[in-house]
Parts: structure tokens; sequence; C-alpha cells
């Protein structure tokens, strides 16, 4: 394995520039910080927001403030809300991101998040 080595540094996510990415409705702003192997991203989520298709991608997710509906294709829907999280490795489940009154997320994903990376450890 790639030394994935990331020297010690803090972070002002207010210097971090923001993206948008449209959902089916809704808007998602991505503040990202890429590393090798890793993707570090503060996400917030507007109102009323809906996935725009399903993910695949393993995440380890942080709910900072707010509230998010996490839809698998099968139906099964689980709530996050401050202070809960989940996570999923590459491949395990489709999955897509509702909101009704918005969300704030804290979003880790990466290499080490591939099903084959994981049992190689």
């Amino acid at each position: 394995m790639a030394n994935l080595s990331i020297p010690f540094q803090t972070i002002d996510w207010k210097d971090v520039p923001r993206t948008e990415h449209k959902g089916k409705t809704g808007t998602a702003y991505w503040q990202t910080l890429e590393f090798a192997g890793l993707r570090v991203r503060l996400v917030e989520y507007s109102k009323n927001y809906i996935a725009d298709h399903w993910c695949e991608k393993g995440h380890i997710v942080y709910c900072l403030e707010g509230e998010v509906i996490n839809e698998l294709k099968d139906g099964t829907q689980s709530i996050l809300t401050k202070g809960m999280s989940y996570i999923v490795s590459d491949d395990l489940s489709s999955h897509k991101s509702i909101t009704k009154s918005g969300v704030q997320l804290l979003i880790i994903d990466g290499a080490f998040l591939q099903s084959n990376a994981i049992q190689a450890n």
C-alpha cells in the first residue's frame, strides 16, 4: 500500500472553497480536501434535498447539524440526527440522501473503504 501519510495540519473550513451540486431537488454544497487515497468533505444539503443518483461509494458520515434520511435502494430508510454517524464500504449498498429541513455533514471516504482494501489488512 502506498504511503498515505498526512502531516499535522489544522483546517479552517471558511477558507476551503465551496462547490454547488444540484440534486433531483435542492442543492448540496461541498467543501472538499483531497489527500492521496482520502477525501474529507464538509457537506451541506439544502432543505428539501433529494440526491439525483444512487451512490455505491463507501463513506464515514457524521451529522453535525440537522437531519438526513438515508434511503437504500431496497426502500430501507434510516435517519441521522446531530451526533449520529453511519459507515459503509464501497459497493455494499446503493444509497441516497434526502432532507426536509437541511443538514450539515462531515463525510470521509477513500481507498481504505474499498471492500478488498479492508480484507487485505
